[in-house]
């Protein structure tokens, strides 16, 4: 289930898709080396982490407002709920992605809803935490996944078009074969 295109001709929505969904699934394979790394590396080794960045002012005052970020952050993780969501976060966000970004780069159609629909649902819970928990990273990963969901939305329907463009040329000749 190709597209009826050749490679030499991709427009510049073509390679446009093509990137987003080359950056989604690095995006992806972070994710899912991340989870399996937090669920490796001891909290104090995180703690450790954020206090030595801390400390040595590498985000400017130690009492500034991305340092308590940081330290806040850092204390919710080795506290237990924010580390097991975290986890459970990236591998399944990882996972998903990587499988839909295979099912959208051999253009399976219905990977394009499906593909609208989780990460739809990955934009509400990634906005609703960060609401939640004033962070600061979840709203950049919601606004990638909204542009995302565009160029989802434009390709499905390009393909759809030049599927059914394909299709009707495809009867046109066999009715023309069989008069």
């Amino acid at each position: 289930m190709t597209s009826t295109r050749s490679p030499g001709k991709a427009g510049g929505s073509d390679r446009l898709f093509r990137f987003a969904i080359a950056l989604k699934g690095i995006d992806g394979g972070v994710q899912l080396i991340g989870g399996l790394l937090l669920m490796v590396i001891p909290p104090a080794a995180i703690t450790g982490l954020a206090n030595t960045i801390i400390t040595r002012d590498l985000l400017g005052d130690p009492n500034g407002t991305l340092a308590q970020h940081l330290q806040t952050a850092a204390g919710n993780f080795a506290g237990g709920g924010t580390r097991l969501f975290a986890i459970i976060y990236l591998l399944a966000h990882g996972l998903i992605k990587l499988a839909l970004v295979w099912a959208l780069a051999k253009r399976v159609m219905w990977a394009f809803p499906a593909g609208v629909v989780v990460l739809s649902a990955f934009v509400v819970y990634e906005v609703w935490r960060a609401v939640h928990t004033h962070s600061i990273t979840l709203p950049i990963f919601a606004a990638l996944d909204v542009a995302i969901i565009v160029l989802v939305i434009r390709e499905y329907r390009k393909l759809r078009r030049e599927r059914g463009t394909s299709a009707s040329r495809r009867q046109q000749v066999a009715g023309s074969q069989n008069s």
